[in-house]
């Protein structure tokens, strides 16, 4: 009888320890975190517009790479220079062609000396004067030795650093750089609109 009670005793305590001892069975992994592309991440961006600008009036960061796909002007303005009314041609062009594919990116500068010196008084005499509505930024260096990183970048492609204001430079859809129009070159000479028109594929 003992012997039997033993025998019971000791497969009790063996099915004991196996279940205290078993393994769970294995979680399964966790699926990695996925993360979208980062604005302007080299990746979706092309170079040229892979940059940030605080806005001239809001102060808040403007990611240039929302303008991938479109045919875009860069040029840098000063309100008191002789070719100002360039921004009443630049916004007849941003009005008439946007719709089509054109922005036009204002930077205005004091590199030569012929800006505001409150940047709050930029906006309002644009608007006043020119009825500019396209984008502007906050007062920037556009010139050697030190241009923003937009700027160094079309200085290198182009091979000319604006000389005064309303240098203009044009980037096309592609994101790449086209051409670049010296101080002179009015938005509303022929052949500057030829140009744009052929890269927005418009027809005259």
């Amino acid at each position: 009888m003992k012997t039997v009670l033993s025998i019971l005793a000791g497969v009790f305590l063996g099915a004991s320890a196996l279940t205290a001892t078993a393994p769970t069975s294995a979680a399964a992994p966790a699926s990695p975190a996925m993360s979208m592309p980062a604005t302007g991440s080299s990746a979706t961006c092309p170079a040229l517009l892979d940059h940030r600008f605080d806005d001239l009036q809001t102060g808040k960061p403007v990611d240039l790479c929302q303008y991938r796909g479109k045919v875009v002007i860069v040029v840098n303005t000063a309100s008191f220079c002789g070719f100002a009314p360039q921004l009443g041609q630049l916004e007849a062009m941003y009005r008439k062609y946007g719709p089509d594919g054109l922005v036009v990116l204002g930077f205005p500068s004091d590199d030569f000396h012929q800006e505001f010196s409150n940047p709050l008084s930029i906006a309002p005499f644009s608007r006043k004067h020119y009825r500019v509505s396209f984008p502007l930024f906050n007062v920037t260096h556009v010139t050697e030795p030190s241009p923003n990183p937009l700027f160094r970048q079309l200085i290198q492609a182009s091979g000319v650093q604006p000389k005064w204001n309303f240098y203009k430079y044009v980037i096309g859809r592609d994101g790449k750089f086209v051409a670049e129009y010296p101080s002179v070159t009015a938005p509303d000479d022929a052949a500057f609109q030829a140009r744009i028109r052929s890269l927005l594929g418009v027809k005259p």
